[in-house]
């Protein structure tokens, strides 16, 4: 048997402190740094040291969760300006603070940004340890990459020992050959992320979704405590033989494994593999996808494709939103001009659902909610706010669910839109929601009161 070719003498070349990998940093130059567990954070502190030496570095990151010292290191701006695919809760902090600006996107077509029309000077990431072929996992954060990597004119490799090797069916690693400099050093724990407990209103959304699902249906949970409920009603139901096709494993997908309703064996596509494009979660999660050939890493292009997605018979997308109008346009990324979260792969789940034969597309939100001073307030209004973001275009619009019901707008026209949607609003705000759609020509008198 032939035995692997030896590439320490090609890993020691390359391998550098993190001060001197950050020394090929300039001024005016556009760096990546990875997101969630491949966040770089040796090279983070590394670049931050030379705050004084640079002017003007644009950073690309997203969800990121721990500080990012390059940004706190300079509240003016004028060294480090950082700006974010999809929020975190920190980068939305971040954001409010004038130091995050946002990019919007669509997340299946974020590899294709990069390898057409974006200028990356120097990207840098996260990885396991080099295996004996000479190539490093990029484990949780396979997302997008490859694609950066690929874009880069510098590669900086970070060595993580604590991130797990994850099996991938497509660009889930980097050879050495590929790479520029490598730095090692120690890391703290993996980031984790809690959703927080799900209230009354969501876990009556919660059972409503799960009622309308089949034995067999495949899976995509979006981010928060409303699909975390579903996640944990799921794990507690009577379905059995589901799949997981998804952009971001959590530990809800964990849950419902754990219950025995994970098998992949109804899927038309990567029939007995969970497939996901990035993990953030618990140390169990992390213990889960480890070197495991039942739960596959893809890159977001592949995961969040409609043509993917649609080929699952009974797909289910569950994601959640800020607020809709009565013309069924969802906003899930902005509260006025304030940014929330993210287009994300919300719009691409949506999409291919609704190419799924048997397919579903819930989108989720409590019918109210009440602000900082105390006021209830509608999430189902006559118009959106001014400032807020069409995520989802009314066009698209598919299963919108409250606690009040869930309500299907396909094929429906402006006063069919209006009935059904103000049916599922809170009781308090339906006469005013009445009102306001025969002001705006949706309302016609056989419609229910």
């Amino acid at each position: 048997m032939a035995r692997p070719f030896d590439y320490t003498a090609e890993y020691n070349r390359k391998l550098c402190t993190a001060d001197e990998a950050a020394r090929v940093v300039k001024s005016g130059d556009w760096i990546d740094i990875s997101m969630g567990t491949g966040f770089p954070s040796l090279m983070d502190a590394a670049i931050a040291k030379r705050k004084d030496e640079l002017r003007e570095v644009k950073i690309r990151g997203y969800l990121i969760f721990d500080p990012i010292q390059m940004v706190e290191c300079d509240p003016e701006r004028k060294h480090f300006v950082y700006n974010s695919w999809h929020m975190s809760g920190y980068e939305r902090k971040l954001c409010d603070r004038g130091l995050c600006n946002f990019n919007p996107m669509v997340f299946r077509n974020l590899s294709w940004y990069y390898s057409q029309f974006l200028t990356v000077n120097v990207a840098m990431m996260a990885v396991t340890p080099m295996n004996e072929h000479g190539y490093f996992n990029f484990a949780g954060a396979t997302a997008s990459a490859r694609s950066t990597l690929d874009k880069a004119d510098v590669v900086i490799l970070e060595i993580n020992e604590n991130l797990p090797w994850v099996y991938g069916g497509l660009d889930e690693c980097i050879h050495i050959s590929d790479v520029d400099m490598i730095v090692e050093g120690p890391h703290g724990p993996l980031p984790s992320v809690k959703s927080p407990a799900a209230n009354e209103a969501e876990m009556k959304i919660a059972e409503y979704v799960v009622q309308n699902m089949v034995d067999g249906s495949t899976l995509q949970l979006g981010i928060g405590s409303l699909p975390n409920a579903v996640g944990q009603m799921i794990a507690k139901s009577d379905l059995r033989d589901l799949g997981i096709h998804t952009e971001m494993l959590c530990d809800s997908y964990l849950d419902m494994y754990k219950a025995g309703k994970i098998t992949n064996n109804q899927k038309k596509l990567d029939r007995y593999k969970s497939i996901f494009g990035l993990a953030i979660g618990s140390p169990d999660l992390y213990d889960w996808i480890r070197e495991n050939p039942g739960v596959v890493t893809y890159p977001i292009s592949y995961c969040n494709d409609p043509a993917n997605v649609g080929k699952q018979d009974n797909f289910v997308s569950i994601n959640n939103c800020i607020s809709v109008d009565l013309y069924g346009q969802i906003c899930a990324e902005s509260s006025g001009t304030r940014q929330i979260s993210g287009t994300g792969g919300q719009l691409d789940f949506l999409e291919g659902a609704a190419l799924s034969r048997g397919g579903k597309a819930f989108i989720c939100l409590t019918s109210s909610f009440t602000d900082k001073q105390g006021n209830v307030k509608s999430r189902i209004n006559p118009l959106l706010s001014p400032g807020d973001i069409v995520t989802d275009p009314r066009s698209q619009a598919y299963y919108i669910v409250t606690e009040y019901g869930g309500v299907n707008l396909v094929g429906c026209s402006t006063w069919e839109r209006a009935e059904k949607l103000i049916s599922i609003a809170h009781p308090m705000f339906r006469d005013e929601l009445i009102a306001n759609a025969e002001k705006q020509g949706i309302w016609i008198k056989s419609n229910k009161r």
